[in-house]
């Protein structure tokens, strides 16, 4: 499995880092989890390409993850392709129908599915995934690919969910925000690392970094180290990670 982060920003995106949008390929299976502002840009520089992406799994329906939905529909549309597949958690049907309310031009171009998914077990893309609810100001799903990757979404940091990614080759964690910031619905690098503690995974790498985190990677890691001793790094955009 290759896992490559488009965007590893949030809604207030830096020069660096776009929104949100992370890359899933296996045995020429190809996925796009999220797909904020940026990520059909990071599309074509990673090499990839919006024509090879034809399934996209929203983890909620903040702006800063759908941004780029549209635009993704208009480019395989524009390119000659037949099909996308949108897939999320409830309310993604309204989502969809009511963002070609406001740009109906795009309606009926190509063949669009939409398929709404709740806690559990389901198949997307002809990978297996598993499903839970996590906590944020909107209805939001973690999602787990077999014991290879786990993908938060936006959340704040808890047991159950660590217990959920727990054994992962791979934890992709939200981590908006430095210590010192108060803030609901994401969290901490210290709440992060209270939550990780006793849990074990091959690495953690944290993401939907908002501006304030900059130049304060080190901090950030030493407070998530403090309660959790694995190994966690910070994502940076058009990185991509084997999982074996």
């Amino acid at each position: 499995m290759r896992v490559t982060f488009l965007g590893t920003g949030s809604a207030m995106p830096t020069g660096d880092r776009y929104q949100s949008g992370l890359l899933v390929q296996d045995d020429g299976r190809t996925l796009l989890v999220d797909c904020g502002s940026g990520v059909l840009q990071r599309l074509q520089q990673c090499g990839v390409g919006y024509e090879s992406v034809s399934t996209v799994l929203l983890t909620h329906h903040h702006l800063d993850h759908v941004a780029d939905l549209l635009p993704i529909l208009k480019a395989r549309w524009l390119a000659g392709e037949e099909n996308l597949t949108v897939v999320g958690p409830s309310g993604t049907k309204a989502l969809v129908d009511d963002l070609l309310d406001v740009h109906d031009y795009l309606r009926d171009r190509i063949d669009l599915g939409v398929r709404e998914v709740h806690p559990g077990e389901f198949s997307v893309a002809g990978f297996d995934i598993r499903a839970r609810e996590v906590r944020h100001s909107k209805l939001g799903l973690a999602y787990r690919f077999d014991d290879r990757l786990t993908v938060s979404g936006d959340t704040e940091a808890f047991a159950g969910l660590a217990s959920f990614a727990d054994g992962s080759g791979v934890l992709v964690h939200d981590c908006s925000f430095p210590d010192d910031v108060e803030v609901d619905n994401h969290p901490t690098p210290a709440s992060l690392g209270r939550a990780l503690s006793g849990h074990e995974f091959g690495r953690v790498y944290l993401t939907h970094l908002y501006p304030h985190t900059e130049g304060r990677h080190e901090e950030m890691l030493e407070s998530v180290g403090a309660h959790y001793d694995g190994d966690v790094r910070f994502a940076e955009d058009l990185t991509t990670v084997r999982i074996d």
